[in-house]
């Protein structure tokens, strides 16, 4: 058997955090929530990963909200009405601890839109640290056809 670092999460750990997001997902979807910023805005959360601690007690659900919605209001919203997501994951789920869920805005397409902003300013080089043959080669054929 492998023996895993302790920073990566175990194959039980990664499978319950996935029926998690299944679960949070549906309950979203079905929209059954008394607050009314969540009832009208579920349809635009997104639930992007869930992460779920060692002993599987406690789970982090990180959410997005597509076109830009107001994700301070819904955060609080949702972590209002987490013993919803609770009592449906404690349903649908054969777990011997139904974890407690937090949300938390999720980042990821931010960095990822931050780092291809930096990497498209840069100069176009190759790895040696010299220009691109195509703009040097550009170059030459625009002096030859003078």
């Amino acid at each position: 058997m492998r023996k895993q670092k302790a920073s990566e999460p175990s194959q039980r750990m990664l499978r319950v955090g996935e029926q998690l997001r299944h679960v949070i997902s549906e309950t979203l979807r079905q929209g059954r929530f008394d607050d009314p910023l969540l009832f009208d805005a579920s349809a635009i959360v997104t639930v992007t990963e869930v992460r779920v601690s060692p002993d599987l007690k406690h789970a982090t659900a990180y959410v997005l909200a597509l076109g830009g919605g107001n994700m301070d209001e819904m955060l609080p919203a949702l972590n209002d009405s987490a013993s919803v997501f609770q009592r449906d994951i404690g349903r649908k789920l054969d777990l011997k601890f139904t974890p407690k869920v937090r949300f938390i805005m999720d980042k990821t397409f931010d960095y990822a839109l931050r780092i291809e902003t930096l990497i498209g300013a840069l100069p176009e080089t190759d790895r040696y640290g010299y220009e691109a043959p195509g703009e040097e080669a550009a170059d030459k054929e625009s002096d030859d056809d003078q």
